[in-house]
């Protein structure tokens, strides 16, 4: 008999206990600053409090500090309002600038790959400084002052010698933005970046993960038999992508609940409202209260409007395999950068090859097992960076020869288990080349 929690519907459900969820406050540090507009948002607020701030501490100090900017009022108001027209300019260009970046990337690369410029803090820096040398001057050009007695009574001398410095960052960032421009629409460069950040996540999945000990722990059950368990069904409260599973916060809800946790789903799978998501497993006769594994279990595992490669590895093959399929249309027939993303891609699958398929399973202190998630298997990921390419590059001499390197070499460094799906492709690849 199995109990689907749907939230708690009909009965509140028990407040959670307290716990400990590692590298939370990280990650919500990182979801914070995430947005493009975000950090120049951020530098345009430093600078009006320094705007502020400054002629002040200017007051308190004038008679301690050289004259650190010698013109008078005239002079003052005329450098601040240069300034201000200058950087609002140049905020403007950058911002241009950035717009063909990423329309750019989207047409010849992948729209997939923009979150990826969107995400550097280069761009974002530059702008944000720009913004703040604009907001900077006219905050402190509003002190300057001709009713004061005295050539430099009325000007603020450490704030407008620091509107200077200000310029001085801004042309060092300026030409920082242009070289990380330059660089970072070259397709080496973006198809090195995104496959050594799979690479990256897939070693550090790899480094986390506990060999399960049982069998049950080696053979997940079929998401089609849920319904044959006699425990609890946790489903979606709505839409979006499974893209992030706080695993130490599931051992701690399963340890409380006294069961264990299995995933239903992959990380990067869609999910609509009231799918299946989980299930939990009592181990013992005792029933597990539906309600609150419903809200520990989503609360754990937040659905997301987009994916991410905080956990998705598969997300980094896929925008790697949109970049070859791009670069094969006969809109641009560029098989070199195909065969570029092929080298990227072997590395990655290099690395899968050569470990077994067992699932993530994640234990409590006392070595009972809590968690088991479902991943992708080495097939799996086999057919997502092979089957697409080799179906739109079978007319090209480069990747079909790069294709077939490519597997034959993974058969020789494979895990024996993984040979025969190899071994599959490689016939299929073949096939498909000499229809050529």
């Amino acid at each position: 008999m199995v109990t689907t929690a749907r939230g708690g519907r009909g009965s509140p459900a028990p407040t959670p206990q307290p716990r400990r969820r590692t590298d939370n406050a990280r990650r919500r540090v990182t979801r914070v600053f995430s947005p493009f507009w975000v950090v120049p948002t951020l530098c345009c607020v430093t600078a009006f409090a320094l705007g502020l701030l400054l002629p002040e501490l200017d007051r308190q100090l004038v008679e301690y500090v050289p004259f650190l900017f010698p013109a008078g009022a005239d002079g003052a108001r005329t450098m601040l309002s240069t300034i201000a027209g200058a950087m609002i300019s140049l905020t403007g260009l950058v911002f241009s600038i950035t717009i063909v970046v990423l329309q750019l990337a989207s047409s010849q690369f992948s729209p997939r790959v923009l979150h990826n410029f969107l995400d550097e803090r280069v761009p974002q820096f530059t702008l944000g400084v720009f913004a703040a040398s604009f907001v900077y001057a006219l905050t402190v050009m509003r002190t300057v002052s001709d009713s004061v007695a005295g050539p430099q009574a009325g000007v603020p001398q450490i704030a407008v010698t620091c509107a200077f410095l200000l310029v001085l960052v801004s042309v060092a960032m300026f030409l920082a933005f242009i070289h990380h421009i330059t660089e970072s629409i070259s397709v080496e460069h973006i198809v090195q970046e995104v496959g050594s950040e799979a690479r990256d996540l897939l070693q550090a999945s790899r480094r986390e993960r506990t060999s399960a000990s049982d069998e049950k722990d080696r053979r997940p059950q079929p998401v089609e038999d849920y319904r044959r368990s006699r425990g609890v069904v946790v489903v979606t409260a709505s839409d979006g992508y499974l893209d992030y599973v706080d695993a130490p916060a599931l051992v701690q809800t399963a340890t409380e609940l006294g069961s264990w946790i299995e995933m239903l789903r992959p990380v990067g799978t869609f999910l609509v409202a009231d799918q299946p998501l989980a299930l939990v497993h009592p181990l013992d006769s005792a029933a597990v209260d539906a309600g609150r594994c419903q809200d520990e279990v989503a609360t754990a595992v937040p659905l997301a409007a987009r994916r991410s490669m905080e956990q998705d590895v598969s997300f980094g093959i896929r925008q790697l395999v949109d970049i070859a399929e791009r670069a094969l249309s006969p809109g641009i027939n560029d098989p070199t950068t195909a065969v570029q993303v092929l080298n990227e891609l072997h590395t990655i699958l290099r690395c899968l090859a050569i470990e077994p398929d067992t699932p993530a399973a994640h234990h409590d202190r006392e070595g009972t097992r809590r968690l088991v998630l479902r991943e992708w298997t080495f097939e799996q990921y086999l057919d997502l960076c092979i089957d697409e390419i080799s179906h739109w590059g079978e007319s090209s001499l480069q990747v079909t020869g790069r294709l077939q390197e490519l597997l034959s070499a993974l058969e020789h460094a494979a895990q024996p288990e993984h040979r025969p799906s190899i071994q599959r492709k490689l016939a299929q690849v073949t096939q498909a080349g000499s229809r050529r």
